[in-house]
């Protein structure tokens, strides 16, 4: 057990030091000596687990699945809204999701799998379709182009927030989609209860 635990150790150390190369200077200017010098692990210990970068790379993209928890909302567009605000500030402070993120946009000799566009259209079509049968969406919407849309203006605005201010003004520019998207998608009736900004986060005793 002890021996298990240490590999699972060794296998995050390894991930967590591969996301920040990755982050920092994208696929094909990431080199595994990097990776080893950060975790001060052995080249066995890395081939164990990962044999190669791009290895490396592929599990850093199926990290993207683990970032998009759906939120409990009873109302489902704020839940839509509630996903991209939560990932905008994960984005900010998780170099693993960061890593992601750039390992699937940027165009390099790494062919990323298309399961993180796809695992966030789902995620979001599905929430859109329970707020089409609740009735918060517009009558006439394309539901699966809403969704399509939302991926695509989300990404977007991810790359111009790194290029301009690395990610500090993400969740205020998501926000801004938001205010501009809304009238287009949802009933007038609900706009006004719908939040597009963070919740608070709750005092601590």
């Amino acid at each position: 057990m002890a021996q298990q635990e240490r590999g699972k150790r060794s296998r995050l150390s390894i991930l967590e030091a591969a996301a920040r190369v990755f982050d920092e200077r994208g696929y094909d200017a990431a080199s595994t000596n990097e990776i080893l010098a950060r975790t001060g692990l052995t080249r066995g210990s890395l081939y164990h687990h990962f044999p190669s970068k791009e290895a490396l790379a592929r599990a850093l993209v199926d990290a993207h699945a683990e970032a998009l928890e759906v939120p409990d909302q009873p109302v489902k567009l704020q839940a839509v809204i509630d996903l991209t605000l939560e990932f905008a500030r994960r984005l900010q402070h998780d170099p693993v999701l960061r890593a992601s993120v750039r390992l699937t946009v940027e165009q390099t000799s790494f062919s990323p799998p298309q399961s993180a566009y796809e695992q966030s259209s789902t995620a979001i079509l599905k929430l859109l379709r329970q707020a089409e049968e609740r009735g918060e969406i517009l009558p006439g919407v394309d539901v699966p182009e809403a969704a399509s849309t939302i991926v695509a203006a989300f990404t977007g605005l991810q790359i111009m927030s790194q290029a301009y201010t690395n990610r500090e003004d993400l969740p205020e520019r998501t926000g801004v989609f938001w205010r501009f998207l809304l009238p287009g998608l949802a009933i007038p009736g609900i706009i006004g209860r719908l939040r597009t900004t963070a919740p608070p986060v709750a005092a601590e005793d």
